[in-house]
């Protein structure tokens, strides 16, 4: 039996090589072996291959059905099963508190403009290369957005980074980011945008090499489609503009660091 492709999806070319579920706000199902997910079982207690059954909750666990926001995963190992935690080396380019009382923020009336940053000479990879520009609102109130820019010449190795602050919406200005997130992998080229929600770890490597682009980041909320109103039934962004990742896995028994935002 074959399965039908979506026609809207990314068609496969050297420059983007994944496949993809298409639509915005839909809820998608997705398998690396065929037949691991359970059949008319919401939360087993026992699971194929031995995998551990986590949720992630994107709003609040008694939130109504239409409202509810959460991914499921089946993993080879919990998220639990780590070494402990340590201060990273700070960023003192990276900012998320924008209260009056933080002395590092400056509040101007005047109009500003910023000429391109460039790539730092020395080995930047995406989390060491993430600048603040502006922002309004600090994470732990829920409320307000930063807007960064990123600096990167390496690709992250055995490193996975986290944002347990905000949603990030990530628009590359050059060279692709090969993105490996939990739910699946993600080409984004320039003029492309792609949004890494709030705990979900992620990891990018840099097939052109040297790359650079914005990132807005916002607290307590979620990315929405505008309505259409007078722009009629086909404007703006539509659903099927939207892709998501299929599954896959890579078996490595070796450490990795992930850092925590």
């Amino acid at each position: 039996m074959a399965t039908a492709k979506t026609a809207f999806s990314t068609p496969l070319n050297e420059k983007d090589p994944y496949i993809y579920q298409v639509g915005f706000g839909n809820g998608f199902a997705s398998e690396a072996i065929p037949g691991t997910l359970p059949v008319g079982q919401n939360s087993p207690q026992k699971n194929k291959y031995g995998l551990y059954a986590e949720g992630i909750n994107g709003t609040s666990f008694v939130a109504p059905r239409a409202e509810n926001q959460r991914t499921w995963f089946y993993r080879m190992r919990p998220s639990v099963s780590h070494n402990g935690f340590q201060d990273a080396p700070p960023n003192p380019f990276l900012e998320s508190n924008f209260s009056t009382l933080n002395p590092k923020i400056h509040i101007s009336a005047t109009q500003q403009a910023w000429n391109p940053i460039d790539i730092p000479a020395e080995k930047t990879d995406f989390v060491q290369g993430l600048r603040t520009v502006a922002g309004n609102g600090d994470p732990m109130a829920r409320e307000g957005l930063a807007i960064h820019v990123y600096l990167a010449n390496e690709s992250m190795s055995k490193k996975a980074f986290v944002n347990s602050d905000g949603d990030m919406l990530i628009l590359p200005q050059q060279g692709r980011l090969d993105i490996q997130t939990e739910l699946g992998k993600l080409m984004v080229r320039p003029g492309e945008l792609v949004v890494i929600q709030k705990g979900l770890k992620f990891k990018v490597t840099l097939p052109d090499g040297p790359s650079r682009g914005y990132i807005q980041e916002i607290y307590g909320s979620r990315y929405e489609l505008p309505e259409l109103g007078p722009l009629g039934a086909n404007g703006l962004a539509n659903v099927r503009d939207f892709e998501h990742p299929v599954a896959s896995f890579d078996v490595d028994q070796s450490d990795w660091e992930i850092v925590y935002k």
